[in-house]
């Protein structure tokens, strides 16, 4: 089995590991880097527990090859706060968006992905940016609720 020296530089701190050419990039995550918050659910590119960031775009990570983010940005859930709750991660708590919290970190990615392209989302963007983001408890109301709190907090914060 071949294996390739790679450079990821996750949540803002260059990791250099050396991988076989089949690790994917959620096991390097998880079982290399301990960055446990991302999720394993299907395996199957279908749940969304996965989703990181990859220079900036939101990804499933179970989907992607560990070589392939070479030298790319990745930022996981770790990465979302910085030392206190995002914003996103609070209107997730205040508006009920989470239950059993296994979706939870792939969804706060995914808004997060959607809020620094587009700041002021209506309520169907919300809903196409997670659809590919399974949450079994919610029922999406209250997710969708949670994005849309978030992004006027964040438009506040940066008036």
């Amino acid at each position: 089995m071949s294996t390739h020296d790679i450079t990821l530089t996750v949540n803002g701190t260059d990791h250099d590991l050396t991988v076989a050419s089949r690790t994917l990039l959620v096991d390097a995550l998880r079982e290399e880097l301990g960055y446990t918050g991302t999720h394993v659910g299907c395996e199957t590119t279908r749940c969304g527990a996965c989703t990181v960031l990859v220079d900036g775009r939101a990804l499933k990570s179970c989907n992607v090859l560990a070589v392939q983010a070479d030298g790319r940005a990745v930022e996981t859930i770790e990465g979302v706060a910085n030392g206190e709750l995002h914003p996103i991660q609070e209107a997730f708590q205040t508006e009920h968006g989470l239950q059993c919290g296994y979706c939870t970190p792939g969804m706060v990615v995914t808004a997060r992905a959607l809020l620094n392209s587009n700041p002021d989302p209506s309520r169907e963007e919300i809903r196409e940016a997670i659809e590919g983001n399974l949450c079994r408890c919610t029922g999406y109301h209250n997710i969708v609720d949670a994005v849309e709190s978030a992004a006027a907090t964040l438009r506040e914060d940066s008036a």
